[in-house]
C-alpha cells in the first residue's frame, strides 16, 4: 500500500517528530539535572507544541495514535494514511 500524500502530510509529520524528539531529548537531561528551571520551562512549551501540532494532524488527516489514544472518524479510518515507516 504506497499512498501519496500532500506536502503538508509529509510537513506536518516532520514538525511532530522534531519536537518529539526535543521532548526526548529534555526528559532525558531533566532526569539528571530536574532543578534546571529553564529546562522544565523549555519541556513544557514543547509538550504544548506537540500536542498542538498532532491536534492539527489529526483534524486534517486521521487518528495518529491507537488504542483509544486518538478518536476515529466515521467509517473507521485508521489505515487512511500512510504509516510512519512509509514515508
Amino acid at each position: 500500500m504506497n499512498k501519496t500524500m500532500p506536502p503538508e502530510f509529509y510537513k506536518l509529520m516532520e514538525d511532530i517528530q522534531a519536537v518529539d524528539f526535543v521532548l526526548v531529548e529534555l526528559s532525558l537531561y531533566l532526569d539528571t539535572h530536574p532543578d534546571d528551571y529553564e529546562a522544565v520551562q523549555q519541556f513544557n512549551y514543547y509538550v504544548k507544541q506537540s500536542k498542538e501540532l498532532k491536534k492539527q494532524y489529526e483534524k486534517q488527516f486521521g487518528p495518529l495514535k491507537e488504542y483509544g489514544a486518538s478518536y476515529s472518524t466515521y467509517p473507521w479510518s485508521w489505515d487512511d494514511v500512510p504509516w510512519p515507516w512509509q514515508i
